[in-house]
């Protein structure tokens, strides 16, 4: 008898359908069983009136999602197992369709690590609680894939070029900066936490109230002394531009060059896909970003790029990728 508790559980308390992540171990990394236990309770309780709203909480001291499962697709892909990395990605971006049309107020508390799959089923709901713990990013120029769970959409709609900054450097940011440019919603120190969500699920109907009972000022973040310089930077018309704009910039040149940096490391091909998909996304609806991200996400899986990245970062930990191109498509 298999008695392995499962990496997602649900219940529903006084109205409120709570969904744990409960895959400590692996940061709660969404695997496929993890997407299609998230998606199955969010399709039975879409039409129960008996629940009222969603909570969305992580047992993980260090993290409410840390990502994809990214190691599996890099596994399929080095397969050539398309069918695979197809039903992966198709069942991860309708899940991120659904939170983003659900009917019933949706709420995330992100405590911890918040990366990539982890913004998916978060950033995607009608409120994103963040702590002074919480780190968010889209780190996938990194690792030889491009920011996708619908980045290209929420990405370029960020104030100030911060979407295209946080996009193609992969930057992580603290809970702070995500209220500051409209990742999060409202900001609750983490001692609170605890009994936010005791009042989130004793309290029945909308959430809103109870969030603003707990919420407090956000502090200045990292982000603020640099806003100016990202939008001068990062509103370019191409990626050579974004590339000229860091080199020549004078007034906050510490940072600018520290930005050329990470992005001259990065893999050339992510970031010629990262800013094609932004592009195009900037004018998109979330289905057509989707849609046009899982083509996407089909043909990055088979790069070489991609395998390198994610041996580099994940599997070996060298942290020393050796692209496919020379050079870098920033310079």
């Amino acid at each position: 008898m298999d008695t392995t508790a499962p990496p997602v559980s649900t219940r529903v308390s006084a109205g409120t359908g709570v969904i744990t992540l409960d895959r400590p171990g692996a940061l709660n990394a969404l695997d496929l069983t993890m997407v299609r236990l998230m998606t199955e309770a969010l399709e039975r309780w879409r039409h129960d009136d008996a629940v009222r709203s969603v909570l969305v909480v992580s047992t993980s001291p260090k993290a409410f999602c840390a990502g994809g499962d990214i190691r599996a697709m890099r596994d399929a892909g080095l397969r050539g197992d398309d069918t695979a990395v197809t039903a992966y990605f198709s069942a991860e971006y309708a899940l991120n369709a659904l939170i983003a049309g659900y009917p019933k107020p949706y709420t995330a508390l992100v405590d911890g690590y918040a990366m990539g799959g982890g913004l998916g089923i978060s950033v995607h709901g009608s409120a994103r609680v963040v702590t002074e713990c919480a780190a968010l990013a889209m780190p996938e120029s990194a690792i030889g894939f491009f920011p996708d769970i619908g980045a290209s959409h929420f990405l370029p709609r960020l104030p100030g070029a911060v979407g295209w900054y946080l996009g193609l450097t992969g930057e992580r940011i603290s809970g702070a900066a995500a209220v500051e440019c409209g990742l999060a919603t409202h900001y609750v120190p983490a001692a609170d936490l605890p009994a936010l969500q005791d009042a989130l699920t004793a309290a029945p109907g909308d959430p809103e109230p109870v969030l603003r009972r707990y919420a407090a000022p956000a502090p200045a973040s990292e982000l603020a002394p640099h806003r100016a310089a990202i939008a001068r930077c990062f509103d370019a018309p191409d990626l050579a531009s974004v590339g000229a704009r860091l080199a020549a910039e004078e007034a906050d040149r510490d940072w600018a060059q520290e930005t050329l940096g990470v992005l001259r490391r990065a893999s050339p091909m992510s970031l010629r896909i990262t800013f094609e998909v932004l592009r195009a996304g900037a004018d998109d609806t979330l289905a057509g970003c989707l849609a046009r991200e899982l083509e996407l996400a089909k043909k990055t899986a088979r790069e070489p790029d991609f395998h390198e990245g994610v041996r580099a970062l994940l599997v070996d930990k060298d942290r020393n990728p050796s692209w496919s191109e020379q050079g870098s498509a920033i310079i």
